[in-house]
């Protein structure tokens, strides 16, 4: 790129409209310069184009589908070859919303690929520079669906593979969080709720029977507020943050409580009663 060297460099992943194009949006009105990725190159040089005349950011559009092997091998040489790389968005993903047994493997595979070989994949990519430099960040758009496992379809939608991907963004980056520690490089799982973007209408959903949804802009100005106060997750709905620290502190004394050599009572009751002691008829 062209661009001034004093000026921070951000990666975008998934670009070309929602979420996305709201990072790459304000991220250009706060000093950076911007790589575009995405798989539709007309509206990836489209934004460019206009990110450029509307505030003066050098934008790059990258065209490259993250489910494909090579592309995503080319993606990961920009995120590591670039020295004034100061933050990774990993964005990109989709629903591929249908009950599980019905869903082409096909689709099983390129939900896994975008939603998790990506976002590891670039991260590691990125992290090596950015600990070498002292200081970066990378933000993995997960979603609140993340938490949804134990919770059935109708109204939310079939989202078996879609939800235990974005339990991983979010269970990866909170121990990578962990990983990092004083290092001045910050990691962020940001989980938003129902957003307005086409999303929904790609995945096959009916708009007019779905809730009042947040503005992108407005998970992207939470995303960036989170992170300057180096929040691990950011749920940008959320007022009472106090709901995150006692879900870590359940998660925490269920580990503590469970990690032990002995069986619990519970299960060695049942197993006793299925599986009578030997010698008894």
């Amino acid at each position: 790129m062209s661009s001034s060297r004093s000026r921070p460099l951000a990666l975008v992943t998934g670009a070309s409209s929602g979420i996305g194009a709201a990072f790459a949006e304000r991220l250009a009105r706060d000093g950076y310069d911007l790589i575009l990725v995405a798989r539709r190159r007309d509206r990836l040089e489209a934004l460019a184009e206009r990110l450029r005349n509307e505030a003066g950011s050098e934008a790059e559009p990258l065209a490259a589908d993250l489910a494909d092997a090579e592309a995503l091998s080319e993606v990961e040489a920009q995120v590591a070859g670039d020295e004034r790389l100061a933050l990774l968005v990993n964005n990109a993903g989709f629903g591929g919303y249908r009950p599980f047994v019905e869903v082409e493997p096909r689709v099983v595979d390129e939900l896994i690929a975008v939603h998790v070989r990506a976002v590891a994949r670039l991260t590691r990519a990125a992290l090596p520079g950015m600990v070498r430099r002292g200081k970066g960040a990378v933000i993995n758009v997960a979603s609140l669906l993340a938490l949804s496992g134990a919770l059935p379809p109708n109204p939310l939608p079939y989202r078996a593979v879609y939800a235990g991907a974005k339990a991983f963004i979010l269970a990866f980056t909170e121990a990578l969080s962990g990983e990092l520690g004083q290092s001045s490089v910050y990691v962020q799982a940001c989980l938003p709720g129902l957003v307005d973007t086409e999303y929904h209408a790609v995945a096959g959903r009916d708009r007019s029977k779905m809730p009042p949804m947040m503005q992108a802009a407005d998970v992207v100005a939470a995303s960036l507020a989170a992170l300057a106060h180096a929040e691990v997750v950011c749920v940008p709905g959320l007022d009472d943050a106090s709901l995150l620290e006692r879900l870590v502190d359940v998660r925490r004394t269920l580990l503590m409580n469970a990690n032990r050599p002995a069986l619990s009572e519970r299960y060695r009751s049942a197993v006793e009663t299925i599986m009578p002691a030997a010698g008894e008829r």
